[in-house]
């Protein structure tokens, strides 16, 4: 098999977003190839923790990447302050003679976007709506280039570095099984310390809030990468809590049209026609300016406008999707009406400072936190679900009763479809198939 073929085997999808099969997006010839190794939200360290641990094997991974699909360039980007790591980088780039070259950012979010860190790089703008792939470039998470190392070696996407962080006893970064409960994550980690508690699946700006009451019923999967327990009353729980409607009511009471929200703005610093402060007083004022509305449909929904810049504490962002939505509803896409894109020329003085950003966050607490590495689950039971991240889902491949070894193909995506296969992350049998395949570890019984 080549490398594409070893990569859609192993199931490998984006392990740092919203998950595309790799063997997809690899299927091209590029100038650049991009590794994104700078953990693009605060507090996250797995990345960090892999490019530490696993320099060799993202090395090897990063140079046949670039022969297969002809990159001139291969460049890894992360930040300056990641010392350790890039000394780890540097010497395996010394070690296999690599043509790998480094690329250190500053602090800032949303440094690892996918579109801002083409920029940075390349000095290109990826047009509006558009993908890496329209100015030359294919961007991988550090994650993903390891799980392509794991491919090489005939190993299937089986397991997670997840960071678990917050109120836990014991932050740590844990190796976890595909398939294993939140609940399960946060005991190995001694346990939220807070009664009452919420959860954010990924970063504290665009990952998902839940209840603690989903921690039995969410599982990990190929895209999960964080697990931030914070408490219920705080700021970010809060927040998710508030309507439409209310959000509406406070556009059109507190918006001041300062444009703070336009002004920093990561999508409108590299010259994407993006204004959020026209969004809000379309909404504010009932407009219905369509030509303005449709901008919401490029917001990144990174959230340094409702997070960090509106000082009125107003919800651009949470506007901006809803926007979004009705206009997918209606049928309306996205049209560029040029090709041409120029970033701002004050952009590198309107990066928001990720440290300022995390206290800003209420969340300073967390990321003096030293987490605990080496930790790994050993769960009794799994469920993998057959649709991880985009596109099709799997066809189970196993019935109930059967008996499967870690790694074993349980699912696979019809021919022709895109879509990512999945493998048993544990040994056992499989007790039910439903839109996830159940295991249960065998036990060895007891001899009394």
């Amino acid at each position: 098999m080549n490398l594409l073929e070893k990569i859609r085997e192993a199931g490998i999808i984006g392990a740092g977003g919203a998950g595309f099969p790799t063997h997809v997006k690899l299927n091209c010839k590029v100038e650049y190839f991009i590794v994104n190794g700078l953990e693009c939200e605060p507090l996250l360290q797995s990345d960090k923790y892999m490019m530490r641990n696993n320099s060799d094997e993202i090395i090897q991974a990063v140079e046949e990447i670039g022969k297969a699909i002809g990159a001139e360039h291969l460049v890894i980007g992360l930040k300056e302050e990641y010392k350790d790591e890039i000394q780890a980088l540097k010497t395996s780039i010394g070690k296999f003679n690599s043509r790998v070259k480094l690329h250190l950012s500053r602090a800032f979010y949303p440094a690892g976007d996918e579109q801002v860190l083409v920029y940075e790089v390349t000095g290109r703008t990826i047009p509006p709506a558009g993908i890496p792939l329209n100015v030359g470039t294919v961007v991988s998470n550090s994650g993903t280039v390891f799980n392509i190392y794991e491919a090489m070696q005939d190993k299937p996407v089986t397991y997670k570095f997840v960071t678990v962080i917050g109120e836990v006893a014991k932050p740590s970064i844990v190796k976890v099984p595909i398939g294993t409960t939140v609940k399960e994550v946060l005991e190995k980690c001694g346990g939220a310390i807070t009664r009452d508690y919420a959860i954010i699946m990924g970063g504290p700006m665009m990952g998902k809030r839940m209840s603690k009451d989903h921690i039995e019923s969410r599982v990990i999967t190929k895209t999960d990468g964080a697990i931030i327990v914070i408490p219920e009353d705080h700021y970010l729980a809060q927040r998710e809590k508030m309507t439409i409607e209310h959000m509406k009511n406070q556009a059109k009471s507190a918006c001041i049209q300062c444009h703070f929200c336009t002004d920093m703005c990561p999508r409108n610093l590299i010259g994407h026609p993006i204004n959020p402060h026209k969004i809000m007083r379309s909404i504010a004022l009932n407009e219905d300016n369509k030509d303005v509305l449709k901008q919401a449909m490029i917001c990144c929904e990174c959230g340094v406008c409702e997070m960090y810049a509106c000082p009125m504490r107003l919800s651009p962002k949470r506007i901006n999707v809803y926007v979004k939505g009705k206009l997918r509803e209606s049928g309306v896409k996205w049209e560029n009406t040029t090709n041409t894109f120029t970033g701002n020329i004050l952009r590198d003085y309107r990066k928001v400072p990720t440290e300022r950003l995390v206290a800003r966050l209420q969340l300073s607490g967390y990321k003096r936190q030293r987490l605990q590495e080496g930790e790994e689950i050993n769960p009794i039971e799994v469920k993998i679900p057959l649709r991880q991240g985009i596109g099709a889902g799997t066809t189970a491949i196993v019935n109930v009763g059967d008996t499967v070894e870690k790694g074993q193909f349980i699912g696979r995506v019809e021919e022709g479809k895109m879509g990512a296969n999945v493998h048993a992350s544990i040994g056992g049998v499989v007790s039910e198939i439903s839109d996830s395949i159940a295991i249960k570890a065998i036990q060895a019984e007891v001899i009394k």
